[in-house]
């Protein structure tokens, strides 16, 4: 894959595996614009890159995965000021191929939201877990609360935005926010294991299992990923396909006969 060279954002490929880590420990790898343009971009890299089946996800260091996003003064109300999240939540929840969160320390805020989109989580056992919103002034009303919802319930969702508690790694594991606790400086590599073992089964499966899931809340586009991305690509193999359009151009009446095949 060539990738441009990033400012906020590292990559590493290994085989089939790519590894996406937020690169600003000195703000807690807090995302902010250029962090969201280059996640987007490398993901969309990634989506493309057929020899790429599955990604991890995670940020410098050992004591933060994310704690947020940094939100510059807003001057105007136009398109320019607003922080493009929500692009990169749609690029991990829809990209028909697996993407693992390895939570190496505090995920808070939007990065608690950003491991909750992920498809599976690994936390390191010092990991913690925290929606701050109300507290700060700030608040998701869109995947921070409809995800978290789903994956630990609705009393609890509401428990983390209402009342803004840090929870442990264990916690997190009691809950089901995350699928695996492992020993501290240990999450990435076990999250690269997960991935790895995704590549083996069939991506096809796999990816319309993915398109499946994000279509619950995601409608038309999450029914897209399935009837277009995949059962379009797989009909244009088909002679049936071919004949339809062949006979189109010579208008004439296809053959029947190759029609099922």
């Amino acid at each position: 894959m060539n990738a441009p060279t990033y400012d906020d954002i590292l990559i590493d490929r290994d085989g089939a595996v790519l590894t996406l880590t937020i690169n600003r420990p000195e703000a807690g790898n807090k995302f902010r614009h250029q962090t969201c343009l280059e996640l987007v971009d490398a993901l969309q890299r990634f989506r493309l890159d057929r020899d790429l089946r599955a990604a991890v996800l995670t940020g410098t260091g050992d004591k933060f995965f994310c704690i947020g996003g940094e939100h510059d003064p807003v001057t105007s109300l136009d398109q320019s000021q607003v922080l493009p999240v929500i692009d990169v939540y749609q690029a991990l929840d829809t990209i028909p191929k697996p993407i693992v969160a390895a939570v190496n320390g505090f995920a808070v805020g939007g990065g608690n939201v950003l491991h909750t989109v992920c498809d599976l989580t690994i936390a390191s056992e010092n990991a913690v877990f925290r929606q701050v919103g109300p507290m700060v002034g700030s608040f998701d009303a869109g995947y921070g609360s409809w995800y978290l919802e789903d994956t630990i319930g609705r009393k609890r969702a509401k428990e983390m935005w209402y009342l803004n508690r840090k929870y442990t790694a264990a916690q997190a594991l009691d809950m089901g926010l995350v699928n695996e606790v492992v020993a501290p400086g240990e999450a990435l590599t076990r999250a690269v294991e997960v991935a790895r073992e995704i590549t083996t089964r069939s991506p096809l499966a796999i990816g319309a299992m993915k398109g499946a899931f994000s279509a619950r809340h995601n409608g038309v586009s999450g029914q897209a990923r399935m009837a277009h991305d995949q059962q379009l690509s797989l009909y244009l193999q088909t002679q049936e396909a071919h004949e339809v359009g062949a006979a189109f151009g010579e208008r004439r009446e296809p053959k029947s006969e190759s029609f099922w095949a």
